[in-house]
């Protein structure tokens, strides 16, 4: 449910989009909780913080019991999720990397020594990388790790 309820409805098979609907007619609460969180996403996909305000409101006032405290926590800073609507840059990347290594990290405490550890690191995330390296790229022979 919380996967149809976030993701866009054109990326729901005619199946799946049936069956939220037939759910969505049963609990009044949760149909209104997928008006929210589709005018939120709307929100983070128009760029424009303009309808914040009313949105954290809106939620304030609606009673229902997860979304309050989720705008209560928006509206705690509400400067930096202006900023985060509004600008282009952002630390998504950075972020994929942290989670790669804790991932790693978890996988691999005290089964291997810090050689392979390393390696591993470096393989994931050469992996990850947006373009292929070219033959002037220092970090071009990744994959080649020396102790």
């Amino acid at each position: 449910m919380t996967r149809w309820l976030t993701c866009r409805p054109e990326n729901l098979t005619e199946k799946q989009r049936t069956q939220l609907k037939t759910v969505l007619a049963r609990c009044p609460e949760l149909e209104a909780t997928d008006q929210h969180v589709r005018a939120f996403g709307t929100l983070l996909t128009s760029g424009a913080d303009d309808g914040l305000d009313t949105w954290i409101d809106t939620v304030r006032a609606s009673g229902l019991p997860a979304l309050p405290s989720f705008a209560r926590g928006l509206a705690a800073d509400l400067d930096a999720v202006r900023a985060g609507l509004a600008l282009t840059c952002n630390s998504g990347v950075n972020e994929g990397r942290f989670t790669d290594l804790k991932l790693i990290k978890r996988q691999m405490e005290g089964r291997a020594r810090i050689l392979l550890l390393r390696k591993r690191v470096l393989l994931v995330a050469a992996s990850r990388r947006t373009a292929p390296p070219t033959a002037d790229d220092p970090s071009a022979d990744l994959w080649l790790i020396r102790p």
